[in-house]
C-alpha cells in the first residue's frame, strides 16, 4: 500500500461527482440518451485507501503483441509494454500493461478482472490507465490505485466495442475499489 496523499478522498470524491455530471448531461456520454433521466450516478466501492498500491516495472523489450477479444466478439492488437508486481492484502499479483501499436502517448492500459468481476462489477472486466511522467524502466515504482478502476462504455450501451481483459490480468482476488456494475 502507498500512503494516499492529503485530500484523496476528497479529490476521488469530486472526481467521481465531475464523471456522473458528464455521463448524466454530456452528449458524448456512453449511457443511452433515452435512459439519463433516470440516472443518479455510479456506483462506486467506497474509497478504500489500501486499494493504492506500490507497483514494481518490468519492461517488455521488444513489446509483445496480444490479441484481445471485445465485446462484440471481435479481436484487436494490443502491445505487452509492462508488467506490474505488487501486494495486495499479503499476496504477490502481477498485471500487465498494454498500449496499441499506434499509440505513443505514454499512456498505459491495464484492462484486470477479479472476484468481483461478474458479481458486483462489470462482467466484462474494468479498466485502469496510467499517464507516468515519462518512459517506464525496469525497477521504477509506479502506484497502481485500484479506487480509480472504470468501467469500459460497451457496460452501458452495446452500441460500444471494448477489449476484455486477457486471462494473464484475471486476479485471483478481490479488489472492492473502484466502480461498480452499473
Amino acid at each position: 500500500m502507498t500512503d494516499a496523499p492529503e485530500g484523496y478522498v476528497d479529490e476521488l470524491e469530486a472526481n467521481r461527482d465531475e464523471k456522473d455530471q458528464f455521463f448524466d448531461e454530456h452528449p458524448q456520454s456512453p449511457i443511452p440518451p433515452e435512459e439519463r433521466d433516470d440516472f443518479d450516478g455510479l456506483d462506486y466501492f467506497d474509497p478504500a485507501p489500501e486499494y493504492r498500491v506500490a507497483a514494481t516495472v518490468s519492461t517488455v523489450d521488444p513489446p509483445e503483441p496480444v490479441e484481445m477479444e471485445t465485446s462484440d466478439g471481435r479481436t484487436v492488437r494490443y502491445l505487452r509494454v509492462v508488467t506490474f508486481a505488487f501486494d495486495l492484502d499479503g499476496e504477490a499479483y502481477e498485471l500487465a500493461g498494454y498500449r496499441q501499436p499506434d499509440d505513443d502517448s505514454g499512456g498505459v492500459f491495464v484492462p484486470f478482472r477479479d472476484k468481483t468481476t461478474g458479481q458486483q462489477t462489470y462482467p466484462g472486466g474494468r479498466y485502469m490507465e496510467l499517464e507516468p511522467d515519462g518512459d517506464l524502466a525496469d525497477g521504477d515504482e509506479v502506484t497502481l490505485d485500484f479506487n480509480l478502476a472504470y468501467n469500459p462504455f460497451c457496460a452501458f450501451s452495446e452500441t460500444f466495442s471494448c477489449p476484455l481483459p486477457p486471462e494473464e490480468n484475471w486476479l485471483e482476488t478481490t479488489v472492492a475499489a473502484g466502480e461498480k456494475e452499473y
